[in-house]
């Protein structure tokens, strides 16, 4: 049970020039760009949000026990909404990261892993004879 790739022994390994040359080179950077272009302001965004809703619910007693409907009051909407937005954030980053990162990241990998992924299924074939 478990990842099959995971559990064959490589025989080969990849230089760590290798991974050097990945870093230096324009996709890498590319895909690095767009992770932090998404990743830094949502953060940032998030963290100022929180960061409000912590300090309301600490220094605005008055304004967050005010009564919405029946005994639901507005700190528990905020607090509420905060787990919300973290739902919808993680929604919108695994959506981003399929559209924008994956087809990069899944480029680079096969440039990586291309020949030893062929050198793994070529050993993985001559065992089975």
């Amino acid at each position: 049970m478990g990842n099959v790739a995971l559990e064959e022994e490589v025989d080969a390994v990849i230089p760590a020039a290798t991974f050097h040359r990945v870093q230096e080179s324009a996709e890498f950077q590319e895909l690095r760009k767009r992770h932090r272009s998404f990743v830094f302001p949502v953060a940032i965004a998030f963290l100022l949000w929180y960061f409000a809703y912590v300090l309301l619910a600490g220094y605005a007693h008055d304004f967050m026990s005010i009564k919405v409907v029946g005994s639901v009051n507005v700190g528990l909407l905020l607090g509420l909404a905060q787990i919300v937005s973290t739902f919808a954030i993680t929604t919108w980053y695994v959506s981003y990261a399929g559209r924008r990162l994956d087809p990069i990241a899944a480029a680079i990998r096969h440039e990586i892993e291309g020949p030893l992924t062929a050198a793994t299924t070529t050993s993985a074939a001559k065992e089975s004879k």
